[in-house]
């Protein structure tokens, strides 16, 4: 392959039955690695229930960045030199937009919109290749360039409206470029997602966070002397990170992410925008460990909002993992599927409790989260035994 070569986008999930990640596309995740951390630091300096609306907020958008790449490249990409300087140009964006998120002196509302309006036009280029070299599926990029567009436009006319109106226009934007799959919800039905490339994905997208939470551990282990309390926190803290990974890489199926009439268009739907509060409960739960860790050195207290930022954290990610699995796991009996779902919902209750409770030391908290954690693991190889064999 010639790297210099110009070649017009193609629709791939049609005739392609495999297919992996491209170096493009990892090296494309590494700005969102950097966007993750930015916004890790926001929730750090601001542990406050306005502070994570705001954190929750930012995630929200940069996961609808990185998501609506995807959905292009997981049909359209071909990885010439015009689709890389796009991409390339979209890194740039996203780059000043994760700086734009800071708490520091580059923080600013200004640039993080104007990053973000560039980040949609150049998405909006590639999508106007994929109109003109791609005549079948332009009913569907149609729909994508008229909504994607509008919410663009607001994106611009944001940078020069004051606060608080510029977030009100942003949350407009993105209602419009959310609901816009919705709208050509039929044409979307004609074009297939890559039942092997899209899964791939979301899952490592979801690696992703799960590194930022090892980072965060050896963040918070940087800020304290060595303890009991404090290394017992730590690997309570990787071994929460394990077992929802563990639980949600076990037992994910991405099958469903193409549409087999319109009697499953709902699943689809539900496991894609599952990975939304995955991946915000997960890099919850590594801000979370961050803090239990500084909280264990003794001269520091295990505050309310520190400790429900784990617990939630926790809770987000098993809730998030209900609804990936309830869409997908068709190899698993409809009562089995009950008792794995009716276990996380067992942990989340118990989590919550864990919250709400109080009274527990920061060591002690994520030690027992750890361990509910842990036994869900324990109850899912028990369950899911039989199937394991059956496959064999």
């Amino acid at each position: 392959m010639k790297i210099a070569a110009i070649r017009p986008p193609r629709l791939h999930t049609v005739s392609e039955s495999e297919r992996s990640a491209t170096w493009l596309e990892l090296f494309y995740d590494l700005v969102f690695v950097a966007t993750v951390a930015m916004l890790g630091t926001r929730l750090v300096a601001d542990t406050s229930l306005t502070g994570w609306f705001s954190y929750a907020a930012y995630f929200l958008l940069v996961w609808w960045l990185w998501a609506s790449h995807t959905f292009y490249a997981d049909r359209y990409d071909t990885d010439d030199l015009v689709y890389r300087l796009l991409a390339g140009g979209q890194m740039v964006a996203i780059a000043f937009l994760a700086a734009s998120v800071s708490t520091g002196p580059s923080g600013s509302t200004v640039v993080f919109a104007a990053a973000y309006a560039g980040a949609r036009i150049l998405l909006l280029l590639l999508y106007a290749r994929a109109y003109r070299f791609v005549p079948v599926t332009r009913p569907l990029v149609g729909g994508y360039l008229t909504g994607f567009g509008i919410g663009a436009v607001l994106w611009i006319a944001s940078i020069f409206v004051p606060e608080p109106a510029r977030f009100w226009l942003w949350g407009v934007a993105l209602a419009i470029d959310l609901t816009t799959p919705f709208v050509v919800r039929k044409a979307q039905a004609a074009v297939p997602l890559d039942v092997s490339h899209l899964p791939e994905r979301f899952g490592l997208f979801t690696i992703l966070v799960l590194g930022e939470t090892i980072v965060a551990v050896v963040v918070g282990l940087s800020h304290v002397e060595w303890q009991w309390s404090t290394t017992t926190a730590g690997v309570a803290g990787l071994a929460i990170a394990t077992a929802l990974w563990w639980v949600h890489f076990d037992n994910v199926d991405g099958r469903v992410v193409r549409r087999e009439g319109e009697r499953r268009t709902w699943q689809p739907t539900v496991w894609i925008y599952s990975h939304l509060p995955l991946a915000v409960g997960l890099a919850m739960v590594g801000v979370g460990v961050e803090h239990a860790i500084i909280a264990s050195d003794q001269q520091h207290y295990y505050t309310s909002p520190e400790r429900w930022l784990l617990v939630g954290g926790v809770a987000l990610a098993l809730v998030a993992v209900v609804g990936v699995e309830v869409a997908s796991r068709p190899d698993v009996r409809a009562s089995l599927r009950s008792r794995l779902v009716l276990s996380r919902l067992v942990a989340i209750a118990l989590a919550i409790v864990v919250g709400a409770v109080g009274g527990l030391e920061a060591p002690a908290t994520v030690v027992v989260l750890a361990a509910l954690c842990g036994t869900l693991v324990l109850s899912d190889l028990v369950l899911l035994a039989p199937v394991a064999e059956d496959s064999v």
